[in-house]
């Protein structure tokens, strides 16, 4: 790559701008000029900005790309939760599509990629939000780009409309949790059907944790709100209801802290595409199945095995059975699948197998899936490096990838998930 004449690589962020052609595309979705990421740049554009070391902040665009567009969101620049709202839809999906392509393509890896699904706006239910005290004022919002100041917001573009609406009550809730003046905490935030469910971390707990003054106030700013439940790193503060959610045609109630696709369309759409992969199985494994999302649409085919490590989400899974009638019997247990992975032998009579681990993937797990007699496998991913690593197991073991559906579900963001379908 020709770096630029006018570039200069270690001038300090305060020193005069100067003249940078933005080139390609980097790994994280920003502009680069000579092996220097430029956030909120574009492919093709010429900017002024201040370099200092592999970083450039962008003072004026002097040539824009005929691909940029206005961000929809007034925080976007300073808030850093999105970084690619200046970017048209179809480049950017198309970019966010490649990312799965090449990292397939490191493992040496061909199959069919599907068209993407592509959350909307205003879809993602979930928000983890920190709040701050400023003075007299307590401020909530997101991390700025590139430092601990916290960008306080009044909107949010990709958040569900529920939580928007919320921002006041969540700012006089948060207020009880600033008692000590080292506590930092952060809104764990999730529209349920029955509510808001908050569970709150990043509380000072070396100094006694929070007061009974502190918790009785918390406790009625959230009746106030008439939230679902408050929870401090998963203990009840306030509870009015359960925070339901729904999985195929089960009821949860979700366990503290438990975790939950961001978008329910996401979640819809990937467990939509594994019903079709795994349609005619006889018996089915779901590992890593959380609180049962992919667990109870798969039991409208045939009996599943549900493991998981997160004993509160296999209870919850557990109990809502019974809401959920017509279904194939669903078994399930609490195993750690890192530590002791289901072996090839303990799949004896299953004939498709889902898995949907961490973004650390399953290494292990995938190899006994390999030596299984497993003749379909559907493979669920928020990190594309790992599956491709995962997926070169399967496929060392003799499977093929037959197709990939790309999921982006984190909306403006450099993140893309994916499942895909293997068969034998």
């Amino acid at each position: 790559m020709t770096r630029p004449p006018a570039f200069k690589q270690g001038a300090r962020l305060d020193a005069p701008p100067v003249e940078i052609l933005i080139e390609t595309m980097g790994a994280q979705g920003d502009g680069m000029a000579g092996g220097v990421f430029a956030p909120l740049t574009l492919p093709g554009e010429r900017v002024l900005a201040r370099v200092e070391g592999p970083r450039a902040e962008l003072v004026e665009i002097l040539e824009a790309s005929p691909e940029r567009r206005a961000a929809p969101c007034v925080h976007f620049g300073d808030c850093g939760g999105c970084a690619l709202q200046h970017w048209a839809d179809k480049p950017y999906l198309a970019w966010k599509v490649d990312q799965v392509r090449t990292a397939l393509s490191w493992a040496r890896i061909e199959t069919q990629i599907l068209a993407p699904f592509a959350a909307p706006p205003g879809s993602r239910r979930r928000l983890a939000l920190h709040a701050r005290r400023e003075g007299r004022e307590i401020v909530l919002g997101f991390k700025a780009r590139r430092s601990w100041r916290l960008a306080a917001i009044t909107s949010c573009t990709i958040a569900d409309p529920r939580l928007v609406a919320a921002l006041p009550a969540l700012r006089a809730i948060a207020g009880p949790f600033l008692e000590h003046p080292k506590s930092a905490p952060i809104l764990h935030v999730t529209a349920t059907l029955t509510g808001l469910d908050i569970d709150v971390s990043g509380v000072e707990r070396r100094s006694g944790g929070l007061s009974a003054d502190a918790r009785m106030r918390a406790a009625r700013a959230a009746a106030a709100a008439d939230v679902a439940r408050v929870t401090l790193a998963s203990e009840v503060i306030y509870q009015a209801r359960p925070s339901m959610v729904r999985m195929g045609a089960a009821s949860v109630a979700l366990p503290p802290g438990a975790f939950l696709q961001a978008v329910p369309q996401a979640e819809a759409a990937m467990t939509a595409f594994a019903v079709e992969a795994a349609a005619g199985a006889k018996r089915i494994a779901d590992l890593f199945c959380g609180a049962g999302a992919f667990t109870f649409p798969l039991a409208t085919i045939a009996p599943v095995l549900a493991v998981d490590a997160a004993a509160g989400a296999v209870a919850a899974l557990v109990s809502a059975t019974g809401s959920a009638p017509g279904l194939s019997p669903i078994t399930a247990q609490v195993r750690d699948l890192d530590r002791r992975p289901m072996l090839a032998q303990e799949l004896k009579g299953v004939d498709v197998i889902l898995f949907d681990p961490p973004r650390a993937g399953a290494a292990v797990q995938s190899g006994e899936i390999g030596r299984s007699k497993a003749s379909r496998v559907i493979g669920v991913s928020c990190n594309p490096s790992t599956f491709a690593r995962d997926a070169r197991t399967l496929i060392d073991a003799g499977f093929t990838l037959d197709r990939v559906l790309p999921v982006d579900q984190f909306l403006w963001s450099p993140h893309i998930e994916l499942v895909g379908v293997f068969s034998r």
